[in-house]
């Protein structure tokens, strides 16, 4: 416990602070560039960039090894990753513009070869006579101990940038992914603009191999966003929401595979995000499973409390014992089941307000249908004040008459 809370201080050490912070500026900026992608309904793109980056890394360690007896330079590696992820993209638009295959069919097919072929790979470097074979598994589930100071800041820096990135060019995504043709007829070009985006993916993918591993990196540009969506509808709150839980999960993973022994980084990272999903999941007062189990049960009250309000109108005895008891809760009934004052005016209320829905229903039967919940809600919130005044001038002549 004292190790995490150093490294959560960013006490344990220059190294750590620095991949700590570097990783919640990588989870900040996944988060942010996968709310876009998951708008775009594209979430299976990053897993392609993400398995086809192996191939581009193996093949890269092979030729700094050859060139300087170590393959194990940052920049090198992710040069190569960054190629080969995107001869992967490549593929995958081919394959979808030339042939009959389905988008998910080409990115499986791509895939499946990209990360065989660097698998395949990977055994041989395994048999090379030079240093540093085992720093190249790192990449694949993500490890950040040993991390050099040289490559803990270009992470940094690197992730720093491609939030930027993402910042700046946040109105033409949210505008693609939303109606492509307005887009279009503002100027924006949406092939342009995809380009960018599946750019900025590839490049917090190639980021974030040391971190989080070319397995689990696509996981931070699909759990946040995700998560994000049970707070809010808004894709502007979505992207900020996202990046939040992607930064926090970066943060939090990379102190707890800190201050533990041989704990991969990437998993860590994932498990923290999906820690967050399954709270929001939960708890989140919007889409969250509390929030609707709270919402049904308000529901189920107006219903019994309209219902027997009408009954009570009518004479009608009140069998149901939910009803009674939320009439007795509301002081509409008395215990031996009389109506009190305050429940004689609600079920004149009532009787109203039912007249009312009627009426709007015969006149606007069209707008009706539209509505959800008429008489469960107040017509005076769901209809303008006009329509609700037009409604109760043609009402009072018939309830005169009646009385």
């Amino acid at each position: 416990m004292t190790a995490f809370l150093a490294a959560l201080l960013l006490g344990a050490g220059y190294n750590t602070a620095v991949v700590t912070i570097g990783a919640a500026i990588l989870g900040g900026s996944a988060g942010a560039i996968g709310t876009f992608i998951l708008l775009r309904k594209r979430s299976l793109v990053s897993d392609a960039v993400s398995h086809g980056t192996l191939p581009g890394l193996a093949l890269a360690f092979i030729v700094m090894a050859w060139l300087t007896g170590d393959g194990r330079d940052i920049v090198a590696l992710m040069a190569g990753a960054a190629l080969s992820a995107t001869l992967g993209l490549l593929c995958v638009d081919w394959i979808t513009r030339r042939t009959r295959l389905t988008e998910d069919a080409a990115i499986g097919a791509v895939l499946s070869v990209f990360f065989g072929f660097g698998i395949v790979l990977l055994t041989v470097i395994q048999s090379l006579q030079t240093g540093g074979q085992a720093g190249i598994a790192g990449y694949l589930l993500g490890s950040t101990a040993g991390m050099l100071r040289s490559e803990a800041e270009t992470i940094a820096v690197a992730a720093l940038l491609t939030g930027a990135v993402v910042f700046a060019l946040r109105r033409p995504f949210t505008l693609v992914c939303f109606d492509e043709d307005y887009a279009a007829t503002r100027g924006i070009d949406v092939r342009l603009t995809d380009l960018a985006m599946m750019g900025v993916l590839l490049a917090v993918t190639v980021i974030g191999l040391k971190v989080a591993g070319l397995v689990l990196i696509v996981a931070l540009t699909i759990i946040p966003p995700v998560t994000a969506r049970f707070w809010t509808d808004r894709p502007g709150r979505m992207v900020l929401i996202a990046a939040a839980f992607g930064a926090a999960a970066g943060y939090v993973g990379a102190a707890i595979s800190a201050s533990g022994r041989d704990l991969p980084t990437g998993a860590v990272i994932v498990l923290t995000a999906s820690a967050f999903f399954a709270l929001s999941l939960v708890l989140s007062p919007v889409r969250g499973l509390m929030s609707g189990l709270v919402t049904r049960l308000r529901f189920r009250r107006r219903v019994h409390e309209r219902q027997g309000l009408l009954a009570l109108a009518r004479g009608e005895a009140i069998y149901d014992p939910l009803t009674i008891k939320v009439l007795r809760r509301a002081g509409h009934i008395r215990a031996d089941g009389v109506a009190t004052l305050k429940g004689r005016a609600a079920a004149a209320a009532a009787v109203r307000e039912e007249a009312l829905w009627a009426l709007y229903r015969r006149l606007h039967p069209d707008e009706a249908a539209a509505l959800d919940h008429q008489g469960l809600v107040p017509i005076d919130r769901a209809l303008p004040p006009d329509v609700v005044a037009d409604l109760s001038a043609r009402l009072e002549p018939a309830l005169t008459g009646a009385r």
